[in-house]
């Protein structure tokens, strides 16, 4: 598998083997220290970051390191002698787990060879980091690595900003150049069949973890490579965890509970980075274990509790513009499989009808987001997609469409200084007229801000009784008449 570095899984216990002319094993010898062409570089010990600049005040030009300009030679340097020891025919043979601990003690072997003068610290980070490159994506393992951050937004190589603890904030992890960035956009982009390059500079995927991932590339983006990610986790949040959060009240979560299980149409709206996705997941917990749920994204990151989930996934068009599979051909496919309930990740055009019209013969309980700052924007913007779509549809069949479809908005915000709440779950009840009738049940009402920067407020209950009680409680779902009494629900 490394040639040149002992024995391996093919030889007894040797860490690698080498594969010879006539394809059998064959052991060769140690690397000679003496003939290794050491680079011995003092390292120092990665500092504390300095302090963000003041607001209002130009970030200060950071000039290169040359001590982090010598360790990444060597990185660079290192992680070269290994890749050309690797035997690729051997790589896919091995146990994952097995492998990367093999790496793991060449890679210590090459450290100890090329600069003795390390330090622990410094030959640790520099076995990590060797590593990262080989099986994960590089410096941005060290971010994704941690649960506070979650957002990553890299303005090309060197600048890279975190959103830790609802706060912006410029992380010291760097790439070595745009090629090096590159090609852990390549690596990421290649694992979900997906591609970057200059006749296909934009790109959405996701990571292992189901994080969503997307890039801009020059010539699109002038400073080089763009990238932005929104972590989720491999574990959804929870009920109790959005509880303890005070994203919402008992009393808001039992309605939103009792209508996924008396199989209200709910549509989630909400800015960027205001929860809808982590929401949705939340949500579907309630859904009942035999409905078959058929979820359609364009890059997917929902993350559904149930076993009988079938997850559909649009496809870009190739390199000649052909084979595109959009999510309007998905939703009109998902109604010839059979589905309890259609979950679109988010509406975004043609599609929005064809969810529409799901709904209305017999889907119910679908979900979906939107991108709107308030219940009543979340309707308007529905039918702006499905006006820009070309539909000439007269303005009141459709929205007599979406009266009839939709049972249920939840307005989910991030509010200033980084919490997210849901700030409003609204009832629509009909038509009057060419108006779409709504009412607010629960809402959230801003205060202000407190010394730290971030906004509270009070929940309340509005004193509004839903219409649609009757059908919670035909499903089985009975909520208290004193839950709607109006009042002051939770002070944050």
């Amino acid at each position: 598998m490394i040639r040149g570095l002992g024995r391996g899984p093919f030889g007894p216990k040797t860490p690698f083997g080498a594969g010879g002319g006539n394809g059998t094993a064959t052991t060769l010898p140690a690397i000679d220290p003496a003939a290794a062409e050491p680079m011995l570089v003092s390292l120092p010990t990665p500092v504390a970051p300095p302090e963000s600049p003041p607001p209002g005040r130009a970030e200060p030009s950071r000039e290169p390191d040359p001590a982090q300009q010598a360790f990444e030679e060597l990185k660079k340097h290192i992680h070269a002698r290994l890749v050309d020891r690797l035997d690729m025919n051997r790589v896919g043979e091995m146990d994952p787990k097995t492998l990367r601990q093999e790496i793991r003690g060449v890679v210590e072997l090459l450290c100890d060879t090329e600069n003795p003068l390390l330090n622990r610290n410094e030959r640790q980070r520099l076995v990590n980091e060797i590593l990262d490159e080989t099986f994960g994506f590089g410096p941005l393992e060290l971010l994704l690595k941690d649960d506070k951050i979650g957002d990553i937004m890299i303005n090309g190589p060197k600048k890279i900003y975190v959103e830790k603890l609802g706060r912006i904030q410029r992380s010291e992890v760097t790439f070595r150049d745009n090629e090096h960035l590159l090609q852990i956009i390549d690596r990421i982009v290649s694992r979900v069949g997906r591609r970057v390059d200059e006749t296909s500079p934009m790109v959405d995927a996701r990571l292992p973890d189901g994080s969503r991932f997307n890039a801009i590339i020059p010539p699109l983006a002038l400073d080089g490579p763009v990238v932005t990610i929104r972590m989720f986790g491999s574990k959804p949040l929870s009920k109790d965890d959005l509880l303890r959060f005070k994203a919402f009240t008992p009393e808001m979560l039992e309605l939103m509970e009792g209508a996924m299980k008396a199989r209200l149409n709910v549509i989630i709206s909400g800015g960027t980075g205001s929860g809808k996705t982590t929401l949705l997941n939340t949500l579907s917990s309630f859904i009942q274990h035999d409905h078959r749920v058929i979820t359609i994204e364009d890059a997917a990151e929902l993350q559904l509790q149930q076993d009988h989930v079938v997850r559909l996934e649009t496809r870009p068009p190739n390199i000649e513009g052909r084979g595109a599979v959009t999510a309007t051909d998905l939703v009109k496919n998902a109604l010839r499989m059979r589905p309890d309930r259609i979950i679109i990740g988010e509406c975004r055009g043609a599609e929005t009808l064809d969810m529409i019209q799901a709904m209305n013969t017999g889907h119910e309980g679908s979900m979906t987001t939107v991108h709107a700052n308030t219940p009543r924007d979340a309707l308007s913007r529905l039918e702006t997609m499905i006006s820009m779509a070309g539909l000439e549809l007269p303005i009141r069949a459709l929205r007599s469409q979406f009266a009839s479809a939709v049972d249920l908005i939840i307005q989910a915000s991030r509010l200033q200084g980084g919490p997210r709440k849901v700030t409003s779950i609204s009832e629509v009840i009909g038509m009057e007229g060419d108006t779409i009738i709504m009412q607010e049940i629960f809402a959230f009402r801003q205060i202000g801000v407190n010394e730290d920067g971030r906004a509270h407020g009070e929940f309340i209950a509005t004193g509004i009784r839903p219409t649609f009680m009757e059908r919670l409680e035909s499903a089985g779902c009975r909520l208290s008449p004193d839950l709607f009494r109006q009042r002051v629900l939770l002070k944050d």
